[in-house]
């Protein structure tokens, strides 16, 4: 199918807020990575987002080259020849941009989408987020008030995050300590800034001790009730009869299936899967060059064997790999055989 349209991208976030379950929002790298993906998602029934973070935006642009325009572009591009051929809607996100971040990479693109939009086209991306975690509470709902009114233009949606992240994300580390859990009073200054809808949608990050990065289960201390205590007591706030908040779950790895499914209870529509389909497609690739190393060395002096070290051959099951881990996810956030018919 076609990339999901600002309308029907609006329309998968309802699907998933009314039907109570969240999509994998799974990070690519490479067109094998993307290929990967939206196989994992067909596997698996189920719509879902992809995206690219500002390291894998340039690296699409040439490992060398570093233009994470030019690779947002090329992604966006890729993505939207390709996922014609599979029969789930996908939507594509730019993912975690820090305030250094937002001049050259997605507040450009932003513009730049709404340029398109004034001239009749749709934008290439559905969603961008903005990334504040490592900044003030207050400027950061000052510049996420500042990329709605953007996201209006430009006819996307606004992600956010309000709380820390702990770990590790393309080179903004951040502390793993009592600032990863976000208060009710964070939440309400959020409305305060950004309103309930009305002036442009946003989804945001609440961060109940997620971690970026690979830990065992255990390590990461997550209270996913923290987040139904804050949808219901900002609910109450403001006289809601419905929870105010579509939110997105960080730094998952580790988690356990009960953590999983009380977040996305408690209204997480969208998870982001990185590490984990990072190990997923480089360990059959391991497997393979160890099994076959004969054939993918000149060991004295021999030629090796073309159908072990082409690249297709190890290719393809690093692909399987990674397309079982989206089915995976698909199944542990309740998306598998949702998609839009």
């Amino acid at each position: 199918m076609p990339i999901a349209t600002p309308e029907v991208y609006n329309e998968m976030l309802n699907r998933a807020r009314d039907g109570k379950f969240a999509y994998p929002a799974i990070n690519v790298t490479s067109s094998q990575t993307l290929s990967a993906a939206l196989r994992g998602f067909a596997d698996a029934e189920s719509d879902g987002i992809i995206q690219v973070s500002v390291g894998g935006a340039e690296y699409w642009s040439g490992s060398t080259v570093k233009d994470r325009i030019a690779g947002s572009l090329a992604m966006a591009a890729y993505a939207r020849e390709v996922a014609k051929n599979y029969d789930v809607t996908i939507a594509l996100h730019t993912d975690h941009c820090a305030k250094q971040n937002l001049d050259s990479w997605t507040e450009q693109l932003m513009h730049m989408e709404a340029e398109e939009v004034k001239a009749g086209r749709l934008p290439w991306f559905q969603s961008h987020m903005w990334d504040g975690s490592a900044i003030a509470l207050d400027e950061n709902l000052e510049i996420a008030k500042r990329l709605l009114q953007l996201a209006v233009d430009s006819h996307t949606v606004l992600e956010i995050e309000v709380g820390a992240v702990g770990g590790e994300e393309d080179g903004v580390v951040g502390e793993i300590n009592e600032k990863l859990y976000t208060s009710t009073a964070d939440a309400i200054k959020t409305v305060e800034a950004l309103g309930l809808g009305e002036k442009g949608r946003y989804i945001t990050a609440l961060t109940f001790g997620n971690v970026h990065g690979a830990y065992k289960p255990g390590h990461v201390k997550l209270r996913p009730e923290l987040l139904g205590t804050i949808q219901e007591e900002v609910a109450a706030h403001y006289g809601l009869d419905h929870r105010p908040f579509d939110l997105v779950m960080h730094g998952g790895s580790g988690s356990t299936d009960e953590e999983i499914a009380l977040a996305v209870a408690n209204g997480v529509i969208k998870m982001n899967v990185d590490t984990d389909t990072q190990y997923a497609f480089t360990r059959p690739v391991v497997n393979w060059m160890m099994t076959n190393y004969e054939g993918v060395l000149k060991i004295d002096g021999e030629v090796g064997n073309k159908k072990k070290y082409d690249p297709r051959a190890w290719g393809k099951e690093a692909e399987a790999g990674m397309a079982a881990r989206v089915v995976e996810a698909a199944e542990r956030l309740g998306s598998v055989g949702t998609k839009m018919r």
